[in-house]
């Protein structure tokens, strides 16, 4: 019987058994953000622990920072400043490779990973954040991990896990207009519940995934942590080492046989098969307190949990689009990338956002995407529209203490989690992709991006 892509990573990386029958696992990447790096780097010190190698340990100053323009080491965060400061110095101790506040390769790091080259096909990368599984996308095996194993992995350059299941997600058939990565995932949340692939690997596959460019597959494999599972994957191919040629941090070849065996054999058999017809999914829109709270954005509310009901203040049986919003932000490591920014201009351009919507914020995923925004004229579009332009960071898509929005309002995102009080005190979060954002800031209400897409098509 053949083996899985993960089986192959797997099985490569094994460096041990221990007597409890799990295994060491070689960490071939670690990636600290401000958050927790300072910490872990700060323990290690008073323990007399070295980091093992410091040429495969990265940070960057993305979780605390302002967004705002002109922003530096204060933050709105009270103690902010502290975390920032912090981590540098721990980082120059350390020896470690750090993209600071304003480096002109900062940004989010499941942004700037692959950017710079540092996740590769077949690798082992952790990082303390639940959503490095977003570098799946590259054929990497890539999880999230909390800041005492980071700590192991920086010392020993392993970690010791159990095998998890794996589980194959076929998406056949070709999206409509209108139909994204995003709405691929959600899809499969929705209709298999947010634990649906807990204690799995799973790896996205068929018609609809092979004919992505690597940054949808990046928000696809982002979400595999709100399906509950270990990680997701995407078996590389010629567009992924077609995207990594020439990085930083990437080899000057992909002639190496192992690149060639980063694939699932014909007869692999996994623990768990769930196939989707792509050419049936709706751009979707989330209405509860989780993500599997998600249906079409032209469907009806239907009856849930009570809380989350309650919550959000929408009924069953109530249309979902129509519902006003407050808020529309446009963001985060699922939708900041350049390809995300261009699908939500081209609604925007000529328009102008609804009159009752307190705040709109764009939020380019690194500082890289910012620039190559900015030098296509992008920024412009948005704030001709009515958005801010930001910085980047990860501050808005999750509340800790700092950025926000007004309390209490209704916001349309293109983030991954719409649990109560993600973005905010009392803040109600729907998420969905760039365009459905967009569309839904045009229209003060919860909209669906084919509708101006039609008026486009209509005019041209």
């Amino acid at each position: 019987m053949g083996h899985t892509l993960f089986e192959k990573i797997w099985e490569t990386h094994a460096a041990a058994q221990t007597a409890g029958g799990s295994t060491l696992i070689a960490i071939d990447r670690v990636f600290l953000h401000e958050r927790t790096g300072a910490a872990a780097l700060k323990r290690m010190a008073e323990m007399g622990r070295a980091v093992l190698d410091p040429g495969r340990v990265f940070a960057v100053m993305d979780h605390i920072v302002d967004t705002r323009p002109g922003r530096g080491d204060s933050t709105l965060m009270r103690g902010g400043e502290g975390f920032i400061t912090e981590t540098r110095a721990a980082c120059k101790a350390a020896g470690i490779t750090l993209f600071d506040v304003n480096d002109r390769d900062q940004g989010i790091v499941h942004v700037i990973s692959p950017e710079q080259g540092i996740v590769l096909p077949g690798v082992t990368l952790v990082a303390p954040d639940s959503h490095t599984c977003t570098q799946g996308a590259f054929g990497a095996l890539a999880w999230g991990i909390g800041s005492s194993e980071a700590e192991h992995a920086m010392v020993t350059g392993t970690l010791r896990l159990e095998q998890p299941k794996t589980m194959r997600v076929t998406f056949d058939g070709t999206l409509q207009s209108g139909v994204t990565a995003k709405d691929m995932i959600l899809t499969l949340i929705a209709a298999h519940g947010a634990g649906g692939g807990a204690g799995h690997v799973v790896e996205f596959a068929g018609e609809a995934v092979r004919a992505m460019d690597m940054e949808a597959r990046m928000t696809l494999c982002n979400m595999a942590t709100e399906f509950s599972a270990m990680t997701g994957l995407i078996a590389p191919d010629a567009k992924t080492y077609e995207y990594l040629a020439g990085r930083t941090y990437a080899p000057a070849h992909f002639d190496d046989p192992y690149w060639s065996r980063l694939k699932s054999d014909d007869d692999a058999a996994f623990d768990q098969e769930i196939v989707i017809d792509a050419s049936a999914i709706s751009p979707m829109v989330s209405w509860g307190t989780s993500p599997e709270h998600t249906i079409p954005v032209d469907g009806t509310v239907p009856n849930g949990p009570a809380r989350a009901h309650e919550y959000t203040g929408l009924d069953a049986g109530a249309p979902l689009a129509g519902t006003p919003i407050d808020v529309a932000f446009i963001g985060s490591c699922t939708n900041s990338r350049i390809s995300d920014l261009r699908r939500a201009a081209r609604l925007l351009d000529g328009r102008t956002i609804a009159p009752s919507i307190k705040k709109a914020m764009v939020v380019p995923g690194s500082l890289s995407v910012k620039r190559q925004a900015e030098a296509e004229g992008l920024d412009k579009v948005f704030i001709s529209a009515g958005f801010e332009w930001r910085m980047s960071g990860c501050s808005l898509c999750f509340y800790a203490g700092g950025e926000g929005f007004p309390e209490g309002s209704r916001t349309i995102s293109s983030t991954n989690r719409n649990f109560e009080g993600r973005q905010g005190p009392g803040i109600k979060t729907h998420i969905a992709s760039p365009e459905t954002v967009a569309a839904s800031a045009l229209a003060g209400a919860i909209a669906d991006p084919r509708d101006y897409m039609r008026q486009e098509e209509a005019t041209a």
